[in-house]
């Protein structure tokens, strides 16, 4: 752990690479036969498979999955990288993880799927949904039985079964996990807004269970920009830039539709849209609030009693606008082990908030994530 005078070093969203017979092995057993897996088809190339059914998007370019500091090209040619190829071994073996969390001067790293961000939307059996999350939740939660002090599980909960979504949260908080992962896109919760009343009992968990939820971006075979998109280089540059609009999106929903407001000590955080833009999102909506809802505070004051936004290593004017806004409600993420993310980013990390005071470098490094998800550390 970091001296405590210098403070601990939180990454608020790492990722862990599933093994390919995770599902096979913690599904329940009726559901086995259904279980996300990876196939070859007949000429070679690796798909992941949802309910038996290929997913297109990445169908023989797995190794995308992961990948850090490899070269992209030898991922996205068809059939080069295999998942394995593309999956350290700090990914998906604890003891590993732990070491690279050492090199890396990372203390606490809380825990986010790479596959299970990729089936949601390609489901449509509610039951299936919560299977699926519940399989990898009881993977994850061995997994950081290695060092809970360091390793801590974040949920994947399923809104497309919303009793499904509180039983799971429920079985997941007592099993350990500490907050609670939801897809942004509309087709994981089967087209419903965030505020349909099918969802209350489930805000009324998490806020019960003091778990903060996390919104995060997501891999999709439909995004809800795809009429821009086309197959070169640059739409995936593009498509890269968009993924974070879906997060921005359901977070702004929270905001608009007055879920903090019904449920005031509901938390959520944003994770891996950048931080940058916030202030001028919160001043946009506090613009007009009065004129185009009912909320009874400013937009901005729900975001300040509940909310924290993850920076991005490589965002240039994060210390700025953690000086504008307050150190309070901002986090970081390393991303490791995915294929834009890199090492080294506690150093990058600490050289973007070297102008704030030691106090408030040391909130966003650390301190707000282990106060805002109650870890004991």
């Amino acid at each position: 752990m970091s001296n405590p005078f210098q403070g601990l070093v939180v990454d608020a969203d790492g990722h862990v690479l599933e093994p390919a017979d995770t599902w096979l092995k913690y599904i329940d057993p009726q559901y086995r036969d259904r279980a996300i897996r990876i196939a070859c088809d007949d000429n070679g190339y690796e798909a992941l498979l949802f309910d038996n059914t290929p997913f297109e998007l990445l169908r023989g370019q797995l190794g995308s999955l992961g990948g850090i500091e490899m070269e992209p090209e030898q991922f996205f040619k068809r059939g080069r990288m295999t998942y394995a190829d593309g999956s350290p071994l700090g990914s998906y073996d604890p003891k590993a993880r732990l070491q690279v969390m050492d090199q890396e001067g990372i203390d606490i790293a809380l825990l986010y799927p790479t596959i299970g961000i990729c089936w949601e939307g390609s489901i449509c059996d509610p039951k299936l949904a919560t299977a699926y999350t519940r399989a990898y939740n009881r993977w994850l939660v061995d997994f950081c039985q290695e060092n809970p002090k360091r390793l801590y599980p974040v949920a994947h909960i399923s809104l497309l079964d919303p009793d499904g979504a509180v039983e799971e949260t429920i079985r997941s908080k007592k099993a350990g996990c500490v907050g609670v992962f939801l897809s942004p896109d509309p087709a994981a919760r089967a087209g419903k807004h965030l505020n349909d009343p099918a969802f209350a009992h489930f805000w009324q968990t998490v806020q019960d269970l003091e778990m903060p939820v996390a919104f995060h971006v997501i891999v999709r075979d439909q995004p809800m920009f795809r009429e821009w998109l086309d197959h070169d280089v640059a739409g995936r540059l593009f498509s890269f830039a968009f993924l974070a609009i879906d997060v921005m999106a359901a977070f702004t929903q929270m905001l608009a539709t007055g879920i903090f407001e019904q449920y005031p000590r509901l938390k959520c955080t944003v994770l891996e849209a950048g931080a940058n833009w916030i202030s001028a999102w919160l001043d946009r909506m506090d613009h007009k609030h009065h004129v185009f809802s009912s909320l009874k505070r400013k937009p901005s004051e729900y975001f300040y009693r509940q909310c924290l936004v993850s920076a991005d290593p490589d965002e240039t004017l994060t210390a700025k606008v953690v000086e504008h806004i307050g150190a309070e409600y901002f986090v970081w993420a390393s991303d490791y082990p995915h294929i834009d993310a890199s090492f080294g980013v506690v150093k990058e990390m600490k050289e973007r908030l070297a102008p704030l005071l030691l106090a408030d470098q040391r909130k966003v490094l650390g301190e707000n994530a282990v106060r805002f998800y109650q870890l004991t550390i």
